[in-house]
């Protein structure tokens, strides 16, 4: 079975960037059809697709966050990496990392696999 687990720091100035990294174990991420996924949550918000990689390497973003967001893997340690840059505390929420079978699902029932998310605060 397949597990996931961000790691990265809690706490982000304002104007840096936030670098949160997904280890997965129990499953490779060149493995044909998933997508590897940053979803986050703000403090009495819904879920927010933020963007995906998919077995290949290619990289999809969501419309609101395209300009500050990168995301990259490292097959040699079955990881993938979100970059946000230009924080505010707006930007304050858990960030989860999760697998899905779609570039973007319409339903977070599609996302099979979740991390158990990651607090990050973005504050002075």
């Amino acid at each position: 079975q397949v597990q996931l687990q961000e790691s990265g720091p809690g706490l982000v100035q304002p104007s840096q960037t936030l670098s949160l990294t997904c280890t997965v174990s129990g499953g490779s991420i060149t493995t044909d059809y998933y997508y590897w996924t940053w979803i986050r949550q703000p403090p009495g918000k819904g879920l927010e697709w933020m963007g995906a990689t998919s077995s290949t390497g290619s990289t999809f973003y969501g419309p609101s966050l395209k300009s500050r967001t990168s995301i990259s893997r490292d097959t040699s340690k079955n990881q993938f990496t979100l970059q946000l840059s230009s924080v505010t505390p707006e930007d304050t929420a858990v960030y989860y990392c999760a697998r899905g079978h779609r570039v973007r699902g319409s339903q977070w029932s599609e996302y099979d696999s979740w991390g158990q998310g990651t607090q990050v605060t973005v504050s002075s």
